[in-house]
């Protein structure tokens, strides 16, 4: 089945190829993808401005709940997209897609932005989490177009292309991060959240005059009753539902990094996230030859076990050191997870088109919408826990005491995410020992 769509794919791609700027394409996949990530780890570097500044005013014992709840809407709006945008992206068109992607990435920041100036009071969070909704719908077009844009301009390279695209993610989390840890105290959260609009001028800009192939499945000829019944196969569904843990290990601790570690670890959060992002960036671009030697499914296996152990560790770091040799555990745990989820669902199920390649998407980010406001409220929970009750925590003043009970706290939340990859290692094990019996059999 595979290799007949490629078979077809790969002539009608190169004649398409001869009228199109290939570079430029996935260049403007990369760029799209790396502002994603950068307005993904911005999130997180304004995590505790957001709660200090706009939350804890309207209420202090669920601050971190309402911030967690803001921050989830954009892995809402992301999900929201993917979902619809999978199906509908050879009518929309691609270039239009990743125009509504700069428009979001625009329009989304700003309403965060001046929340405080659009209403007051409990109105705040909804507000925020409606420019956090935008922010994340940008993503979601973007998703809907890169993955399948570069499979079909590189019909014959999938997995090593889909590799290096996403190598880009850790790079624009780097630089969110750098800017989050260093230059964010001095030029304000607002103002380094808005720097998210130069990257989607950038993205506007390129896709004026730009001409985009159709996607690999249209070229084969698959139809959409094809495409959608691929969706249904129990295969598939298995990889649809493993996709919510995986993502959950590295998205949900990744937005979290910085509000929860910075009381534990000695520094800066977001800058252990800079860090695991720039594992992530080196070891993606060798991902094929970490696949030759495991196979995907035995890649995802060992990935699985390091973010559990990582994401353990992490909640029993307390020093910068033990920070940073936790955070290698986890970066390089969830480092392949989610391209080679996307490759692996691609090559089983090579009839699903960009709606499969959305489908995961929808599976990983919306898992986060549950994660992300379960990990505030457990950090709620133990915070006052911690403090002896409700009057004793709101009683606590800065300095040590404070720094003891939110960094119990932050340690219990990430405890308990640390669960969800353990899950996996029985179901990746079980379909990674199937596959050595067909291979042998």
């Amino acid at each position: 089945m595979e290799s007949n769509t490629a078979a077809v794919a790969a002539p009608v791609a190169t004649q398409a190829h001869a009228e199109i700027n290939v570079r430029k394409l996935f260049v403007l996949c990369c760029l799209c993808l790396a502002t994603t990530s950068f307005s993904f780890a911005l999130r997180a570097a304004i995590a505790g401005d957001l709660k200090a500044e706009l939350f804890d005013p309207i209420d202090s014992l669920r601050s971190a709940t309402m911030v967690g709840g803001a921050l989830s809407w954009a892995f809402l709006g992301f999900a929201f997209w993917v979902f619809l945008g999978s199906a509908v992206v050879d009518s929309i068109g691609m270039r239009n897609m990743l125009g509504m992607c700069g428009l979001s990435f625009i329009v989304g920041p700003l309403l965060v932005i001046g929340a405080n100036k659009l209403t007051s009071g409990p109105g705040l969070a909804t507000v925020v989490g409606i420019g956090m909704f935008i922010n994340g719908f940008g993503w979601g077009c973007s998703e809907t177009v890169i993955n399948p844009l570069t499979t079909s301009i590189y019909p014959g390279d999938k997995v090593h292309r889909l590799n290096v695209l996403h190598a880009w993610w850790p790079f624009g989390m780097i630089v969110g991060s750098l800017i989050g840890g260093f230059a964010e105290k001095s030029m304000g959260w607002r103002v380094s959240f808005g720097l998210l609009l130069i990257p989607a001028v950038a993205i506007l800009a390129l896709c004026v005059g730009t001409k985009f192939p159709k996607t690999e499945r249209v070229s084969a000829g698959i139809t959409t009753k094809e495409m959608y019944k691929e969706a249904l196969r129990p295969g598939f569904i298995v990889w649809f539902l493993a996709m919510f843990l995986t993502s959950s290990s590295e998205l949900a601790p990744g937005q979290w990094v910085d509000i929860a570690l910075s009381n534990t670890v000695g520094m800066r959060g977001i800058l252990l996230g800079a860090y695991v992002g720039g594992l992530m960036f080196v070891m993606r671009h060798f991902a094929g030859s970490v696949v030759h030697k495991l196979s995907s499914v035995g890649l995802l296996w060992v990935s699985c076990l390091l973010a559990s152990l990582g994401l353990f560790a992490l909640s029993n770091a307390n020093s910068p050191v033990t920070g940073l040799l936790t955070a290698t555990i986890w970066g390089t745990g969830v480092c392949y997870m989610w391209p080679t989820m996307l490759a692996t669902a691609s090559e089983r199920f090579p009839r699903g088109g960009a709606l499969l390649m959305g489908l995961m998407g929808t599976a990983g980010t919306l898992s986060i919408q549950f994660v992300l406001p379960l990990m505030g409220a457990i950090f709620d929970r133990r915070k006052v826990e911690l403090a002896g009750g409700d009057a004793a925590f709101q009683a606590l003043l800065p300095g040590q005491e404070m720094d003891r009970v939110l960094g119990g706290a932050a340690q219990t939340s990430f405890r308990y995410v640390a669960l969800l990859p353990a899950i996996l290692l029985i179901v990746f094990a079980a379909i990674w020992l199937r596959d050595r019996r067909r291979m042998t059999g």
